[in-house]
């Protein structure tokens, strides 16, 4: 019988007979890993613990531990959730169904829709099915064969004429699931210990949609029930700080079918601290030197063909209108008028840098599919500017806006974040501006200036921007997901584009280079972050309402009225509710609205010039003198402290 010699990843090799599979070497190394495996890594690549090795290969057996492992297992229970959905529902034809970063989903196309019901029988018979120790087989087809099989299942069809070789991979789970799939797989269901159901969606097929729509099952698995516990609970908090939810229940923004998805109507509430956000980082970028402009919302296409987003960002960019003999386009970003504006005049060095800033309100064309109350819109205003410097001031240009960062994070509470170095990919032509000395300066100015600071970073290869590298602040939600907020791009293209100059000491025309930053991201998406972070109780300084006035009788009315006058001439945002209700019903409807403050005034208070103190938090905290309250409320509004 011939043999093969497998290398372990301790360098060590044994001999085995052909044909023996990763399961049986990982048992002749110890049944506890044997028992522990989820799948192997073969000569770099995944495999099913159960396929048989080919020759000499380089083996690692992955256990729970290995993240590649998790994925693996997520898949198998995809395929899981499949199997148990075509026994219960025979007529139906299944799309694709992957891992994903906390889970796993499979489309369907099925005439009925799934309800919440159907969801908990899916659950059930996936339980069933994981009890029968169901083995995951791999299948070996020719690709004519497959096609000539699936003629009446066009998903399939097409996923096998595009995707697959001459000989492609089927896995089968069960009598009744056969599905294309490149794998691998656990061996068995019985290796499938936690998984839950989460939700149904529409999803349009291969996310174009201008395909038919299907329904997605959305689940997610863990190796333990303890982990899928902690996450259910995760999401559970997650639900609550939606800020969705939020955002209407405090009367904060609302959406409406007549103005357009991806359009949100800020109330007043919102709006007023959408304005206290804007007001306070136009207040931090005068006092850096920052000057403030306003541009147009639309310019000519050939703007941004100039500037080369329309040949990178067209896709995602409003159609064109054509207006008499001008074509006009909703612009995708602030940065070519920003130009134009550092055009309009000569500058010398001495001028430089320049830096131009402004909330500027721009327009991407999002798919239905993504758009999400305030995180994901198609009308955003941006907190942006954009620094004209000499190539000698890029590091100490970056270290003042990372010092913005640091101090805007600081203010708002912003504590769960981190640094990505988006690089380029010299590789890559298409998607990157094709100069290697210039990406190569930019990339080593940031490690430069990110060492110097002490601040951790990680690298992201071809994550970068068309036209230079760039530094992302991730913020983190209460999931774990992460998603760039803040940005501090380095551009040596563009000024080059636009034949941008400055005189230097030499009398001679140079070229600058140009940094764009946002250090709020936008409105909308900082103030949805916010929501959430704070799940609606706003720090005393950005809440919408600060304090609210209660009187518990008509007769305290008058002296209500004067406590509410005081505060709000002041200069905080107060409100009075002189409803003929209970106190009790007005102060737990103040909890509700997450009013920092709530002012009580009786009889006694009102002899004696005083108010009774509630707080969110804390409950009571007894009764003072108008003045000291209306000290201690300007206090906390000027240190911006989220300690009540």
């Amino acid at each position: 019988m011939s043999s093969l010699t497998v290398t372990l990843p301790d360098g060590s090799q044994q001999a085995f007979p052909s044909g023996t599979t990763p399961l049986e070497v990982a048992k002749s190394i110890s049944p506890r890993l044997a028992s522990e495996a989820i799948v192997a890594r073969v000569n770099g690549d995944l495999f099913d613990l159960t396929r048989p090795l080919e020759g000499d290969a380089r083996l690692e057996i992955l256990t729970t531990k290995n993240p590649d492992a998790l994925q693996v297992y997520r898949h198998s229970t995809a395929h899981l959730l499949a199997a148990a959905v075509l026994e219960l529902y025979p007529e139906t034809q299944l799309g694709i169904g992957p891992p994903t970063e906390n889970g796993f989903y499979y489309d369907f196309q099925r005439d009925t829709k799934f309800t919440p019901e159907d969801l908990e029988k899916i659950e059930a018979r996936m339980r069933e099915l994981q009890a029968r120790n169901l083995p995951f087989e791999r299948r070996l087809t020719p690709k004519q064969v497959g096609l000539e099989k699936y003629r009446g299942d066009w998903m399939k069809h097409e996923l096998i004429e595009e995707r697959a070789g001459d000989i492609f991979s089927e896995y089968t789970l069960g009598p009744h699931f056969i599905d294309f799939c490149r794998g691998p797989h656990v061996p068995s269901t019985e290796k499938l210990k936690a998984f839950k159901l989460l939700s149904i969606a529409g999803a349009y097929w291969k996310g174009n949609e201008k395909n038919p729509q299907l329904q997605r099952i959305y689940g997610t698995a863990f190796f333990t029930k303890k982990e899928l516990d902690e996450y259910l609970n995760r999401l559970e908090e997650a639900k609550k700080r939606d800020h969705r939810r939020i955002g209407k229940e405090l009367e904060l923004f609302t959406v409406n079918e007549a103005v357009g998805a991806g359009l949100p109507l800020w109330l007043p509430k919102g709006a007023t601290i959408r304005r206290l956000l804007e007001e306070y980082i136009l207040e931090r970028e005068r006092l850096d030197g920052y000057q403030h402009v306003y541009t147009p919302d639309l310019a000519k296409v050939e703007l941004y063909q100039r500037s080369g987003h329309w040949q990178h960002y067209h896709e995602d960019m409003f159609p064109p209108m054509v207006l008499e003999n001008e074509t006009m386009v909703l612009r995708p970003m602030n940065c070519p008028h920003h130009i134009l504006i550092y055009e309009a005049k000569m500058h010398s060095y001495r001028d430089l840098p320049v830096r131009i800033a402004e909330l500027g309100t721009m327009y991407r064309y999002e798919r239905s599919g993504v758009l999400s109350g305030l995180s994901r819109v198609r009308c955003m205003t941006l907190n942006d500017a954009h620094i004209f410097c000499t190539p000698q001031q890029i590091k100490s240009e970056f270290t003042r806006v990372m010092q913005l960062v640091e101090q805007a994070y600081r203010d708002l509470g912003i504590t769960n974040y981190s640094y990505r170095l988006s690089l380029g990919d010299r590789k890559n032509k298409e998607k990157y501006v094709d100069n290697d000395e210039m990406w190569d300066l930019g990339e080593r100015v940031l490690r430069e200036a990110m060492d110097s600071l002490g601040l951790p970073y990680k690298e992201a290869p071809g994550e970068a921007a068309f036209y230079g590298p760039k530094l992302d602040i991730q913020l983190a939600d209460v999931m774990g997901h992460e998603e760039t907020y803040s940005t501090i791009q380095i551009d040596f293209h563009l000024p080059k584009q636009f034949g941008l100059t400055y005189i230097g000491e030499d009398g001679q025309r140079h070229q600058p280079v140009m940094m764009h930053r946002a250090i709020v991201s936008t409105m909308e998406r900082m103030i949805s972050y916010l929501i959430e972070l704070y799940a609606g109780a706003f720090p005393v300084w950005l809440a919408p309402v600060q304090a609210i006035v209660l009187p518990i009788t008509d007769r305290q009315t008058d002296y209500a009225r004067q406590v509410h006058e005081k505060l709000v001439s002041a200069g905080f945002r107060a409100e009075l509710d002189e409803r003929n209700e209970k106190v009790n019903l007005k102060i737990r409807e103040a909890q509700l609205q997450k009013i920092p403050f709530m002012l009580v005034v009786g009889d006694r208070e009102a002899e004696a010039a005083r108010v009774s103190v509630r707080n969110r938090k804390h409950g009571d905290q007894g009764v003072v003198e108008l003045d000291e309250f209306v000290q201690r409320l300007r206090g906390l509004v000027a240190s911006k402290d989220r300690q009540e």
